[in-house]
């Protein structure tokens, strides 16, 4: 493991490996660095000197009140970034991780990487499965890595292809989905990029959607400070939808390395007969395409595809622009301490419940201010 202090160097080297993530680039670190983490980068070199693997390990110290206890828990954010079908990088990787852990006295150290281990809907007949995926579930099980309790990302998410042209495209879109962005379209609806000024409107609307969805949300300056990152770094492109020069919607595209994210979108209630949010997504992969992108990942699936789970109604609506489901690995722990991680793991959802719904009270508190 070699340390790294260079952006630039970070994210170009980064932009080559496989499985690289918007989350590990340096700007992510960045910005959790502003919200009580500390980003540490390293770097895996082969015997030419080339980087074939790359970890952004947050490290979060923990303060308990009236005990004087250094106690810690490390974080890699969909990574590490490596060909997992090296079975040598691999061991190198996982048994570099696992001595840091040791070293830096933490209760645990977690990873997600976007190490898939199948696409489609399981059983059905398009599904298909990774073995590279499936033999490091395997391994890093054996090494005593736990499923978490506390998956950060989502663990399934839907990919659409944009490397085609966009012929392609609508031929892909389900019957629905096409009528709508069409419907929008025929209505007027416009869509442009935003500007920085725009941005407290659209965390306004962000809010207005996370109340009537039911979802709990940060405080506006988390996500200004994102946007803000992402916007000065050319890595984002904030969209919005109008009607009669009434912005109605709102989309946050991320870009790097050619794949882009969808990940924050909002809209207004009385907006909904206009489908602004077709139109929205279209864009954003005409956007997406127009700045190098070959894959459009619209960022979540639900755990279990059927309607018991409360992502499905979002999913329907993914699934309408024919892309692909893309199941992996999810988060994984390892722990040097058993015992504390016991009591960690216990403790934790109890207080994040409490956060949840304080979040959630605010939230209709300022609603309806």
């Amino acid at each position: 493991m070699e340390p790294v202090t260079n952006s630039e160097i970070w994210n170009t080297e980064i932009g080559h490996l496989p499985g690289t993530h918007l989350l590990q680039t340096w700007q992510w670190g960045e910005i959790k660095a502003a919200h009580g983490w500390e980003p540490y980068r390293f770097f895996w070199k082969d015997s030419l000197n080339q980087v074939v693997a790359a970890a952004q390990i947050l490290h979060r110290r923990l303060r308990v009140r009236g005990f004087a206890l250094n106690l810690s828990v490390l974080y890699v954010p969909r990574g590490p970034l490596l060909d997992w079908s090296d079975s040598e990088l691999t061991q190198r990787v996982l048994d570099d991780l696992q001595k840091y852990a040791h070293q830096a006295g933490a209760i645990f150290i977690k990873m997600d990487p976007e190490l898939v281990l199948g696409t489609g809907i399981p059983d059905e007949p398009e599904s298909t499965e990774s073995e590279v995926g499936h033999a490091i579930l395997q391994e890093i099980t054996s090494r005593g890595w736990r499923y978490s309790s506390d998956q950060i990302q989502f663990r399934n998410s839907v990919w659409v292809d944009i490397s085609d042209n966009e012929d392609v495209w609508l031929s892909r879109l389900k019957q629905k989905t096409r009528y709508n962005y069409r419907l929008a379209v025929k209505k007027g609806v416009l869509v442009r990029a935003a500007t920085r000024d725009e941005f407290d409107t659209l965390y306004e609307m962000y809010r207005e959607t996370a109340v009537r969805d039911g979802f709990v949300i940060r405080p506006k300056a988390y996500y200004i400070n994102i946007w803000q990152t992402y916007l000065s770094a050319n890595m984002l492109t904030p969209l919005v939808a109008e009607v009669n020069g009434r912005i109605v919607a709102g989309l946050m595209l991320f870009y790097f390395a050619g794949k882009s994210w969808y990940l924050y979108g909002m809209s207004r209630a009385d907006a909904r007969e206009w489908m602004p949010n077709y139109l929205l997504q279209y864009s954003a992969m005409q956007h997406a395409k127009s700045v190098g992108c070959h894959v459009y990942d619209m960022w979540g699936a639900p755990d279990v595809f059927d309607e018991t789970d409360s992502m499905w109604g979002v999913f329907r609506f993914k699934e309408g622009w024919g892309g692909t489901v893309v199941r992996t690995l999810g988060a994984y722990d390892y722990t040097p301490s058993p015992l504390l991680y016991s009591i960690y793991t216990r403790v934790l959802p109890k207080i994040l419940d409490v956060m949840r719904k304080q979040g959630k009270k605010q939230n209709q508190r300022k609603e309806s201010l």
